[in-house]
């Protein structure tokens, strides 16, 4: 058994972890707060811009947009959306084995190629897919300290232009979805081109149905680059609540860990001392026995 200067000493460091994880785990929460906020604040306008962008569904695929075109699939862009910092569970891990996979899989002939860019947002997924011999394009760690929808929409719009010019054939976006402070979502989706689905009356979807001004190619041509710059935006935010939830929730296991080990060192502490004070008295009776004979 350790002596107990040791013991003392451990429970001097765990108590001090249990003060830090505490600590993170509060900044995690008011950090996931406002990040919330944020989401709840954007959802009023995601949902009327969706709703305007369902209702001429059919008129989009009337047009020859380049981001509605579908193309055979010869180069892709995978943007990886992770963390700056760690102690959050296997939230990067996840993310970096999940665009691991689309790489190895899914677009396996386009990487052997030398067809396939990868764009990180967040350090962790980079340090990650570097260490398995991956090449980054590039690392963005500015996107997570404060999002905005200024600093998203300049970095999505030249990979837009990418795409328009045919630079890429598919963009792919590997983030989480937030569901709450326990549970996130892994998800990877295909950013370009954008998916519309067919509307399910066609007889009924037609152009007397609505009235539009300006014109229905103008409409569209706006709409669709606002509704990918601000999906695009709202994935981020998704991914950056995920993150302190996963964080606030491993640094939660951690302090409950921190006093379950101190529970059990205080224990051993005690036992410790009560035996070397036993062992002290024993010695003072048997010298006071071999004084008395």
């Amino acid at each position: 058994m350790a002596n107990l200067k040791e013991i003392r000493t451990r429970i001097s460091t765990v108590i001090s972890t249990r003060q830090i994880t505490g600590a993170m785990k509060m900044v995690s929460a008011a950090k996931l707060r406002r990040v919330q906020d944020a989401i709840i604040m954007m959802k009023p306008y995601c949902d009327e811009l969706m709703e305007i962008f369902d209702r001429i569904g059919g008129y989009v695929l009337q047009t020859n947009n380049p981001f509605t075109e579908k193309r055979p699939v010869n180069s892709v862009l995978i943007i990886l959306v992770t963390s700056n910092r760690g102690l959050c569970g296997s939230f990067n891990l996840n993310s970096a084995k999940r665009a691991i996979e689309l790489i190895n899989k899914e677009f396996s002939k386009q990487h052997k190629s030398g067809n396939t860019e990868i764009i990180c947002i967040g350090k962790k997924g980079a340090d990650y897919l570097r260490l398995k011999g991956y090449n980054i394009k590039s690392v963005n760690q500015e996107l997570l300290e404060k999002p905005s929808p200024d600093k998203t929409f300049s970095f999505i719009e030249p990979i837009m232009r990418k795409f328009e010019n045919r630079e890429f054939d598919r963009v792919v976006v590997v983030c989480n979805k937030f569901k709450n402070a326990a549970v996130q979502r892994l998800v990877s989706e295909t950013f370009l081109p954008i998916n519309i689905d067919p509307p399910e009356d066609v007889e009924n979807n037609n152009d007397n149905e609505y009235i539009l001004e300006p014109s229905k190619d103008y409409l569209v041509q706006s709409l669709i680059p606002l509704v990918l710059k601000t999906k695009f935006y709202s994935a981020l935010l998704n991914s950056s609540a995920s993150e302190h939830g996963a964080r606030m929730t491993a640094m939660h296991k951690a302090s409950d860990n921190a006093d379950k080990l101190t529970r059990e060192l205080k224990l051993n502490y005690n036992k410790a001392r009560q035996s070397h004070i036993t062992n002290e008295l024993i010695e003072i009776v048997s010298g006071a026995d071999a004084l008395n004979k």
